[in-house]
C-alpha cells in the first residue's frame, strides 16, 4: 500500500485545527477585555448617575438627595462622551440606578469561519441616596 501524501493530509488538517484554536482563544480574549470595558463604562456611568445630588442642600449640610431624572440624564451623559451606546433605568422607587452598556466585538480570526462580530454587554449599578440629613449642631 502507498502512503505517499497521507502525513500531509495529517498536517493539513493538525494546522487547521490549530488555527481554530489559535482563534478562539485570540477573539474569545478580545471579547472579555470588550466586555470588561463595557462593564467598567457601565459603572462609569452609573457613579455619574450618583453624583447628581442636589448642590444646595448638600454645601448648606442641610441634606444629601439625589434626584433620579437629574442622576439618568447624568448617566447618559457619561455614556455619550464615552461615545458608548446602551440604556439608563431608574429603580420604581427612584433610589437604584441601572446602567446597560450594549456593543459589539469585530473578530480577528472567527470572521474566516463567518462569525464577524460578538455581542458585547456590560452592566453598573448605583444606589442613590434620600433623605440622608446632617446632625444639628447646636442642640
Amino acid at each position: 500500500m502507498d502512503d505517499r501524501g497521507g502525513v500531509t493530509v495529517f498536517v493539513a488538517v493538525c494546522v487547521i485545527a490549530l488555527i481554530g484554536i489559535t482563534g478562539v482563544a485570540v477573539d474569545g480574549g478580545s471579547k472579555m477585555r470588550a466586555t470588561e470595558r463595557a462593564d467598567y463604562i457601565a459603572g462609569e456611568a452609573a457613579r455619574a448617575g450618583g453624583q447628581a445630588i442636589d448642590p444646595a442642600d448638600a454645601i448648606s449640610g442641610k441634606a444629601i438627595d439625589v434626584d433620579p431624572q437629574a442622576a439618568a440624564a447624568a448617566a447618559q451623559a457619561y455614556l455619550r462622551s464615552a461615545g458608548a451606546t446602551g440604556t439608563v433605568s431608574v429603580s420604581g422607587d427612584g433610589r437604584t440606578l441601572t446602567v446597560t452598556v450594549t456593543g459589539t466585538y469585530d473578530t480577528k480570526f472567527l470572521s474566516v469561519v463567518g462569525i464577524g462580530s460578538l455581542p458585547v454587554t456590560g452592566h453598573g449599578k448605583a444606589t442613590l441616596l434620600h433623605g440622608v440629613t446632617a446632625p444639628d449642631e447646636g442642640n
